[in-house]
């Protein structure tokens, strides 16, 4: 795990949505001089707006990040930076299953319709389940078009089968928010972890072999003879950071491999953000420029040379 990692508490949401929207700035940048349709997709788009909670967790399984019910401000989320951009994308598609999410999701869309230099045909705005409407939208043609997707999930939503999707179309650059506090949790000390939340790890994953990965051998000496006993791994963070990254890069030619480490007022380790491309010709680059970002959000006096 990279130890510099920017320690912070509530505002680690906003650190980031800077670190990705640095990232869309240089992308359109680069692409509104290439031969290629662009777009913007923001798989878990929310409402466009981020509340500024307690960064201490609850549910473990699908909202880690989130417990205080008592907001403190409005920040723009995702979905808004993105439509900021300048030079602005040629298409922004925002995927959103909860029902009232979606709605201000068309109400963000209507705002910015407003404006001379979005038409309706720009802003896309899916009511639908971020993994289907991937895989389908993966499946298309994609030699004219390229595509930066934001996979942000509230929890482990994500499934390991909608990043290979991705990674197929070598023409898709990921940004993805790994909720390492989250898979910590459910990784239970004695290694006794139930069937179902087995599962749910094989398809966060795409393999069962993070058992062997994340815990070790604890043989202990019983009454009658020597049992096999299991335990977590020691230093577990850098063990579920370093699996990840690993995984990404079985699928993809290019992975930055320092991650955003995201913490909460505790320093406990929250999230890693990650980022990884596949184009044979476009992913040095994109990860060269993209390991730049997040090595500046990790040592602040490096972000001028971003600028």
């Amino acid at each position: 795990m990279n130890n510099n990692g920017h320690t912070f508490g509530g505002p680690w949401t906003e650190q980031k949505l800077e670190c990705v929207s640095k990232y869309l700035h240089a992308y359109t940048t680069i692409m509104s001089k290439q031969p290629f349709r662009f777009a913007y997709i923001d798989a878990f788009a929310g409402t466009g707006y981020r509340e500024m909670e307690s960064d201490e967790g609850t549910d473990e399984l699908m909202f880690p990040a989130l417990a205080s019910p008592e907001v403190a401000s409005f920040h723009d989320g995702s979905a808004r930076n993105a439509l900021e951009v300048e030079p602005a994308f040629m298409k922004y598609i925002f995927i959103e299953k909860d029902i009232d999410r979606y709605a201000e999701l068309e109400e963000l869309k209507q705002e910015y319709l407003l404006k001379p230099e979005f038409s309706e045909d720009m802003i896309e705005c899916r009511h639908e389940d971020a993994n289907e409407y991937l895989k389908g939208l993966c499946k298309k043609n994609w030699k004219t078009n390229r595509a930066l997707v934001f996979l942000d999930p509230y929890g482990m939503q994500v499934e390991w089968t909608t990043i290979e999707s991705i990674a197929r179309t070598q023409a898709i650059d990921l940004w993805i928010l790994f909720p390492l506090g989250t898979v910590n949790r459910l990784l239970k000390n004695d290694g006794e972890i139930r069937p179902v939340l087995q599962t749910r790890l094989d398809m966060f994953f795409g393999e069962h072999s993070w058992y062997d990965a994340f815990y070790q051998s604890a043989k202990q000496l019983s009454l009658f003879d020597e049992e096999d006993r299991w335990q977590k791994s020691g230093n577990i963070f850098v063990a579920i950071e370093q699996y990840f990254i690993d995984r990404l890069q079985s699928l993809f030619s290019g992975v930055a491999t320092n991650p955003l480490i995201l913490r909460n007022s505790k320093n406990v380790p929250l999230y890693i953000l990650c980022f990884a491309a596949n184009n044979q010709r476009g992913a040095p680059i994109a990860v060269k420029i993209a390991k730049d970002i997040l090595e500046g959000m990790q040592n602040p006096s490096q972000l001028s040379l971003l600028n």
